[in-house]
């Protein structure tokens, strides 16, 4: 015994190789794979913020040019405007001048009174004479803004009045009117005469709120009620010509001849002044609007991103610690139960091998398993050998089948229904109604659609249920159409069976309106007819080729020359088995114009 005891204390436990494998193969990839993710994870939601908030800018960008053209558009009808030349001209020269003046200041009056955000419309002749109407001092005679303008009326006059282009000044101080400033950018062009096209005898300039750039920075924000993020815009001087904080405005933040890169750190300290945010927080994008030469600016603090990752890195670490001392623990535990077991048996083993055949290993209670079998055995065992020896080696076998059983996941519909119900609390938890709304839709939609899909419901049950599919597809189509339903009170309890209605209304949807650039109207019309229900599904798209329309009213279905059609069709082979030849289905459809199916199945009450 006591050379076995030497024999084994010079190699390594199997408690400890046992260790030492859970820690090669979990304890260190688990660490890994736990800082790989995090910084993975960091990365791609950088990236992804990076590529949504750029993309976004964009959007900013193109919805400020359009802005701009919608204003441009006012100008150009008064700087072509015959009367306002003829009445230039009068002035210029002198003739009827106070009538002119207040024929103008009428024309001024109603143009600028069809357009938002426009504060005043300013007419400066050749002779150096000022026909304005200004919203904001209700003045007609008065300079407003000009004297505070960086142009003086000369050089406005002569920058405006050099060429044939439409002038943008950005930005400025205005004026102050019941105790609020105003801050002001401005459109201007020449006043054109067709018949003496080099003729200068005179400008005009639409001074338009400062208000409407921050309205184009917000809306277009997509996210901006959801997280820290200041958009602001950045004249080609390096003026900031539109911030949240008028205080700020025509202040220069950069030097706009400068990069990129540069500019950018410009506008990160800025904004950590601004708002005492550690630079280490903020990220700034930047996109650059080419026709104007200003830089849209997205500021965004990800110190609430930042501080989510580092505690779920926490929580990681934290998790991955516990499990790892939890498992080292239970390896130690069940390791020493194992060497224990084991040790009893190997200790057997040897008093046999002395010749002592009656011996035998104890079982006890603690002992695993796989042990204790071999344990078993090797007592059954020694019995048998002692019986064989005593009757002539007889020795019986026996045999232990073991099986071991996997649990197997199955998806099924409650599992589905749980999911998206955690997935809408998880919306509502964060104020994202829209997006429970979808969520509950849906979930209606797979509930209905899933249980008894060929059972009998009533109308007003199928009706509830089409509302959430055609909900969830305005969602989808960003609302490019709208529905009118029609049912008469009679039928809402009637039968029908289910999903009857959703491949003729989807056709619709996502193949009639393809392409349509009119208003998108679908109509769903269900009325009694007798003994049948009649029911009307109308589009005004695009219409289907007569010659489909005439296979698929003699119900000749070529599924594989007409995918789009395959739903439709076989709601359609549906509806004759369900009613036979008392059901019948008309379509008709004048192509680029309308598309209309007409159903009639018997009444079933």
């Amino acid at each position: 015994m006591k050379n076995f005891n030497m024999y084994y204390t010079k190699k390594a436990s199997l408690q400890t190789k046992l260790i030492r494998l859970f820690i090669m193969t979990s304890a260190v990839p688990i660490l890994f794979i736990s800082f790989f993710s995090f910084y993975n994870i960091s990365n791609t939601l950088k990236k992804n913020t990076e590529e949504l908030t750029i993309n976004n800018l964009e959007q900013i960008s193109n919805s400020l040019n359009i802005w701009l053209e919608s204003y441009e558009d006012i100008l150009y009808q008064i700087y072509t405007d015959d009367d306002v030349v003829t009445l230039v001209d009068k002035l210029n020269s002198g003739k009827d001048v106070e009538v002119s003046k207040n024929q103008l200041r009428r024309f001024l009056r109603g143009i600028l009174n069809t357009k938002d955000y426009i504060r005043s419309i300013t007419v400066i002749t050749s002779e150096g004479m000022i026909i304005a109407y200004d919203q904001l001092t209700s003045s007609s005679s008065d300079k407003s803004w000009l004297p505070q303008f960086s142009l003086s009326q000369d050089q406005l006059y002569e920058e405006i009045s050099k060429d044939n282009s439409t002038h943008i000044f950005p930005t400025e101080y205005g004026v102050s009117f019941a105790n609020k400033d105003y801050y002001l950018f401005h459109m201007a062009h020449r006043i054109i005469d067709y018949k003496d096209l080099t003729k200068k005898n005179g400008v005009v300039i639409v001074s338009i709120d400062e208000k409407l750039l921050s309205k184009v920075c917000i809306e277009k924000d997509i996210s901006y009620k959801n997280r820290s993020d200041i958009n602001f815009i950045v004249d080609q001087k390096g003026r900031l010509i539109s911030y949240n904080n008028e205080e700020q405005l025509t202040n220069t933040v950069t030097n706009s001849k400068a990069i990129l890169k540069d500019r950018k750190e410009d506008y990160l300290n800025f904004i950590s002044q601004e708002t005492k945010i550690k630079k280490e927080y903020l990220s700034v994008y930047v996109f650059r609007n080419e026709e104007l030469s200003w830089d849209i600016v997205n500021v965004t603090n990800q110190w609430a991103d930042i501080r989510t990752l580092s505690l779920q890195q926490q929580i990681v670490i934290l998790v991955g610690t516990l499990s790892l001392l939890i498992a080292i623990s239970l390896t130690v535990w069940l390791s020493r139960r194992l060497v224990s077991s084991v040790k009893k048996v190997t200790e057997a083993m040897y008093t046999v091998s002395t010749g002592n055949l009656e011996t035998k290993v104890n079982i006890e209670k603690q002992m695993p398993l796989e042990i204790e079998f071999i344990a078993l055995q090797f007592n059954d065992m020694l019995v048998k050998l002692y019986e064989a020896i005593k009757k002539e080696n007889e020795a019986k076998e026996r045999q232990l089948d073991a099986e071991i059983r996997a649990l197997e996941a199955q998806i099924n519909p409650h599992f589905l229904y749980n999911t998206l119900d955690t997935i809408n609390w998880m919306a509502i938890n964060k104020e994202d109604y829209d997006i429970s709304n979808a969520i509950n839709s849906l979930a209606m939609i797979l509930r209905y659609a899933i249980t008894n899909s060929n059972a009998t419901v009533e109308i007003h049950q199928e009706l509830d249920w089409l509302k959430n599919y055609i909900y969830l597809q305005q969602i989808r189509l960003k609302n490019t159409f709208h529905y009118e339903l029609d049912v008469d009170p009679q039928i809402l309890n009637d039968k029908v069976h289910k999903l009857i209605l959703q491949p003729f209304v989807e056709n619709a949807i996502i193949h009639g309106f393809e392409g349509i650039t009119r208003e998108h109207i679908l109509i769903i019309k269900l009325e009694l007819q007798d003994d049948f229900i009649r029911i009307l599904i109308k589009d005004n798209g695009k219409g289907i080729e007569p010659a489909v329309v005439e296979e698929i009213n003699n119900k000749v279905f070529n599924h594989s020359d007409r995918g789009s059609h395959i739903g439709m069709e076989n709601v359609i082979s549906r509806l004759f088995m369900y009613y036979g030849e008392a059901a019948s289905v008309q379509i008709n459809s004048i192509l680029d114009e309308e598309t209309e199916v007409v159903i009639l199945i018997p009444r079933r009450t």
